[in-house]
């Protein structure tokens, strides 16, 4: 079994991560979906590939996800983009990393663009949901829906088994995100990968976080009939065949 270990950051929360360190190796820092954590296949599966290919290795669950401490309905994107830079900050310190975004961290890693911007060398998209909150979910709450949340601060949306407590100042917060209309200049390998079959955030999404990098090595890969987590043996290798070349080309 992995040793999960605590961090401490803003205002003394307790942080949950996994890690592999190393003094000046480059790094692969991976930031999971919305509601996730790093018990999921995916995260599993990279550390393993960081390991055996002697890389240095970061994942962690922000506040309220997962086993770290906060409550996920006090959450926002600000808060967690936040939680990643200072955990980068502590643990990968001053040396290179590629971030492999899932779903919402994506977003989050996109984030991190302003605040490391000479130390990623590259990005994995795995499902990319930048933006999510407001084209994938406002967009689609019902007049009724959208009067409760504002109203009650909060709703409790159900998602086939899920139920995602939704509330407004995390729809408000996404707002302050907005991503997709910022170019970053870094001159990196950028590869997205996108089930074909995803249900939850349609293709679409990583071809515009594709058109955002104005320099870089891109590439979409879309995998046929995958869905979105990309956890079947099919998908992990070809994330892993991906990361490979993203990892192998840079010193």
């Amino acid at each position: 079994m992995n040793n999960f270990k605590y961090i401490r950051v803003l205002n003394n929360k307790k942080i949950r991560y996994l890690s592999k360190e190393y003094k000046d190796k480059l790094y692969i820092v991976f930031l999971h979906g919305f509601m996730s954590s790093i018990e999921g296949e995916k995260p599993q599966t990279i550390l393993k590939f960081a390991k055996k290919n002697k890389l240095g290795f970061l994942a962690l669950e922000y506040s309220g996800h997962g086993k770290s401490s906060g409550k996920f309905t006090k959450g926002n994107i600000t808060q967690w983009s936040k939680e990643v830079e200072t955990v980068i900050k502590k643990i990968v310190k001053k040396n290179k990393f590629i971030l492999v975004g899932s779903s919402m961290g994506a977003w989050l890693s996109l984030n991190q663009f302003k605040y490391f911007k000479n130390q990623i060398k590259g990005f994995l998209g795995i499902g990319s949901a930048p933006e999510f909150l407001e084209n994938l979910m406002w967009k689609k709450f019902s007049k009724k829906m959208k009067n409760r949340t504002i109203k009650k601060g909060i709703y409790n949306l159900k998602h086939g088994n899920y139920e995602y407590p939704i509330t407004y100042q995390l729809i408000k917060d996404g707002r302050k995100n907005k991503i997709l209309n910022k170019k970053i200049k870094s001159n990196i390998k950028v590869t997205m990968i996108h089930g074909s079959k995803d249900k939850v955030v349609p293709t679409s999404y990583s071809r515009k976080v594709l058109k955002l990098f104005t320099k870089a090595n891109k590439k979409l890969v879309i995998i046929k009939n995958g869905d979105h987590s990309l956890s079947s043996k099919q998908g992990l290798k070809r994330i892993l065949l991906e990361l490979n070349k993203i990892t192998s080309n840079i010193v």
